[in-house]
């Protein structure tokens, strides 16, 4: 186990771009270590990843970067993002994205876009966080647009997360676009 590559994986999730790993930070920066772990567990260089794994790198590490309480593990410093999510209910803009795995796309169109192990669906602001995230689990990943505004419109809530991010219990498929030009691999 190369505990330096994890310390620096896990730092880039927790410090700077946990909409890429679908991460819901608490108040405090914390995360749920199992969300971690599925998260981490989708590349093939993760896979095995265990707790142990993770409490091992925080014990070698000599810039004790990390802190591992109550089921949850955060970043000490060096955050280039806000560290409270607020689940601020707000109209969204006319359009979200979702980048996902082409093998979820059958699940997507009979049941909408779910939160599965998550407290919400996580939408992307824009196309390119969208292909990351959705990079996350396929290399050709597909971009949902979702018609956010009429969903909103229609009754579906939305929460504002952060300036990549937004939040929504769940999105019936009706909402999501099919013939976009913007939309890949649908």
């Amino acid at each position: 186990m190369n505990y330096s590559e994890l310390s620096k994986e896990v730092s880039y999730a927790l410090r700077h771009a946990p909409w890429e790993y679908e991460l819901e930070m608490d108040e405090n920066g914390g995360v749920p270590l199992e969300q971690l772990l599925a998260s981490l567990h989708l590349t093939s260089k993760w896979e095995h990843l265990t707790e142990k794994d993770l409490m091992e790198m925080i014990e070698i590490s000599e810039k004790k970067r990390h802190e591992i309480y109550d089921g949850k593990i955060k970043a000490f410093y060096g955050h280039s993002i806000p560290m409270k999510i607020i689940k601020e209910e707000k109209m969204p803009p006319e359009f979200l994205y979702h980048g996902t795995a082409r093998r979820f796309l059958n699940s997507i169109k009979e049941n909408g876009l779910l939160p599965q192990s998550r407290q919400y669906v996580h939408l992307s602001q824009d196309i390119e966080t969208a292909e990351t995230v959705g990079k996350r689990h396929d290399n050709k990943p597909c971009i949902l647009i979702i018609d956010s505004l009429k969903a909103w419109n229609d009754g579906i809530k939305f929460y504002y997360g952060n300036e990549k991010v937004w939040l929504a219990d769940m999105v019936p498929y009706k909402y999501v676009l099919e013939n976009s030009n913007k939309a890949s691999n649908l």
